[in-house]
């Protein structure tokens, strides 16, 4: 896979796009009632989805290290997974909304667009290209039965 840079430091790298879009960007700040509530609960949300699906990988005694998909034992396709096949890049959207929300500006959701939009082209689908050789006809027919993020 030609991929060379760890998801989480994608993650990272947006959180401090958001970061310095609240610093410098003089318009677009929002407050309402409840924003702290959903704040923790988007941040609680994603902790929990990413705990459960590393988990199921460790269970399975697969990798979890998107940058050796050919270490993958198994093709884990039950529990969360049945639900999306990318619970911990889910997690991390989660985990971005959330700070989003804690920064209180509204175009930091544009960033975390920008988050979606580059994994799904330069993370998920060399992922998928290099899962389908892999795991073959299983791959793909789990392809049509589960959603790529929710």
């Amino acid at each position: 896979m030609q991929l060379k840079v760890p998801p989480a430091l994608v993650m990272l790298i947006f959180g401090g796009f958001m970061y310095v879009l609240d610093r410098f960007l003089p318009v677009g700040e929002f407050d309402f009632f409840g924003k702290q509530l959903l704040m923790q609960f988007f941040f609680g949300l994603g902790l929990v989805v990413i705990l459960i699906s590393v988990i199921q990988f460790f269970i399975n005694k697969t990798t979890t290290d998107p940058l050796h998909l050919d270490k993958s034992r198994k093709l884990v396709t039950n529990g969360i997974y049945n639900f999306t096949r990318n619970p911990m890049y889910l997690g991390m959207l989660l985990f971005l909304l959330a700070f989003g929300l804690k920064l209180g500006n509204a175009f930091n959701t544009l960033v975390a667009a920008g988050f979606v939009s580059y994994l799904n082209h330069f993370q998920i689908k060399p992922e998928e290209e290099a899962l389908r050789k892999q795991f073959g006809q299983e791959y793909t027919i789990y392809c049509k039965l589960t959603r790529r993020w929710f």
